[in-house]
C-alpha cells in the first residue's frame, strides 16, 4: 500500500511550510509521536505476531533519525519520517526514495529489528550453537562488506544481502523470516545452509515461549527530542553517506550502447534518452542492486554529462536501448560493489 494512502492523524504547523523553511526545523522541534499514526497499527501487528509464536517480549519503540536496535536493548528506533506525509515526501525529494514507507517494507524492517530486540532481551548471542551458527556477536562491524549474492548460506531478506554483513545481522535477518507469517521457509530454503540457521531459530524460539526476557530496560537511545540538528543538517549528513564516487569511467561502455556517427544525428541524443528513463533507471536498478537511488542518481548524472560531451545518439529501440543500459548499470553497479564493499548500516 502507498504511504499516500496510509493513516495519520497529526496536524501539525510545519506541515504546509515551504521545503526551506522546514529544512530549518530542529528534529527535536517536530513534535511528532507514533501514537495515531500507522506506524502505531505496524508495531501492534508485529507485537501479534510474537503473541502467536508465544513470545514474551513486545520491542518498545520510538522515534530517532533511523532504525537502528542499540546493543543490550530489547527496542528498537524508528526513522521520524514515516509519522507523517510531509515529511514523507522531503524523504522522497531529499534522498529518492522512502526506506520503510510501505505497510509491506515497514513490516520486514521491524521483523528486522525484533530480531535484534530479542536476542539483546534474551542474550542469545552468549550461547555456544548461536555463536557457531551465526558467528560472534562481538565481532566488530566493519567499514564496508562485500555480498555474495549468490550464497545460501544466508537468508534474503532485506536489500543489500544484509545477512552477510555481522553475525547480528545474519541472526535478525534470519529471526525476521521464520517470524513473517506465511513464510513457508522450509520449501522457500531446502536445500540452502541457510536452512540449518532457520530450524535453530525455530527450536531456540520454542524454547524461549513464554520465558521473561533477561534484558527489560526501557532506555530510548538517540531519541527525536534530544536531537538539536535542523532537518537541512540531517539531511546534508543522509547525502553524504549515500554518495559513493564510482570510478568515472564510462566513456567505452557508453560508446559501445550509444553512436557517435554522422548518420545518426537525427536520433534523439543519448543524453536525452537518459533523463527521459532517468526514474524508471534508478527504480528498477535499485531493485536489482539493492544500491540507493540517491547514490545512482549520481552516478546517471555523471553518465549523462558524458554522453553530452561525446555526442552520443541513442540510435535504436527505446526498449532494448533501456533494457541495455539497465544492465550495464547493474554490472558496473555490482563491479564497484565486490570491489568496494557496501558501507552503509540499515540496523545496527
Amino acid at each position: 500500500m502507498p504511504y499516500s494512502n496510509l493513516r495519520f492523524r497529526h496536524r501539525l504547523p510545519w506541515a504546509n511550510w515551504s521545503t526551506e523553511r522546514l529544512l530549518q526545523l530542529r528534529l527535536r522541534d517536530l513534535g511528532l509521536s507514533i501514537e495515531g499514526t500507522w506506524i502505531e497499527d505496524c508495531v501492534n501487528e508485529l507485537y501479534a505476531e510474537l503473541d502467536a509464536r508465544d513470545i514474551k517480549l513486545h520491542p518498545h519503540v520510538w522515534l530517532s533519525d533511523e532504525w537502528f536496535s542499540p546493543g543490550n536493548v530489547p527496542g528498537f528506533a524508528i526513522p521520524f519520517y514515516l509519522t507523517h506525509p510531509r515529511l514523507m515526501k522531503l524523504e522522497r525529494q531529499q534522498l529518492l526514495e522512502i526506506e520503510g514507507g510501505t505497510i509491506t517494507e515497514c513490516m520486514q524492517i521491524m521483523r528486522h529489528e525484533c530480531g535484534h530486540a530479542v536476542q539483546h532481551a534474551f542474550q542469545l548471542h552468549r550461547r555456544r550453537e548461536w555463536q557457531r551458527l551465526f558467528g560472534r556477536s562481538s565481532t566488530p562491524y566493519p567499514e564496508s562488506y562485500r555480498p555474495n549474492p549468490a550464497s545460501k548460506k544466508y537468508v534474503q531478506h532485506l536489500r543489500r544481502w544484509y545477512a552477510q554483513s555481522h553475525p547480528d545481522e545474519d541472526f535478525a535477518e534470519t529471526f525476521a523470516v521464520w517470524l513473517r507469517p506465511r513464510s513457508d521457509w522450509r520449501k522457500r530454503y531446502v536445500g540452502w545452509p541457510a536452512l540449518k540457521k532457520l530450524q535453530y531459530v525455530d527450536t531456540l524460539m520454542q524454547e524461549i515461549a513464554e520465558v521473561t526476557p533477561a534484558v527489560r530496560t526501557r532506555a530510548r537511545i538517540d531519541s527525536l527530542r534530544s536531537m538539536p540538528r535542523t532537518l537541512f543538517e540531517h539531511y546534508t549528513y543522509r547525502r553524504a553517506l549515500y554518495s559513493v564516487e564510482y570510478p568515472n569511467t564510462y566513456d567505452e561502455d557508453l560508446r559501445r550502447l550509444f553512436s557517435s556517427a554522422p548518420r545518426h544525428k537525427s536520433y534523439e541524443t543519448a543524453a536525452s534518452f537518459l533523463r527521459r528513463h532517468r526514474r524508471d533507471i534508478r527504480r528498477v536498478v535499485a531493485k536489482w542492486t539493492g544500491e540507493y537511488q540517491f547514490t545512482l542518481d549520481a552516478v546517471l548524472g555523471d553518465m549523462i554529462g558524458r554522453c553530452r560531451e561525446l555526442r552520443l545518439r541513442a540510435a535504436g529501440r527505446d526498449r532494448q536501448l533501456l533494457m541495455d543500459f539497465m544492465v550495464l548499470l547493474t554490472a558496473r553497479t555490482m563491479e564497484f560493489i565486490a570491489n568496494h564493499g557496501r558501507r552503509d548500516w540499515i540496523a545496527v
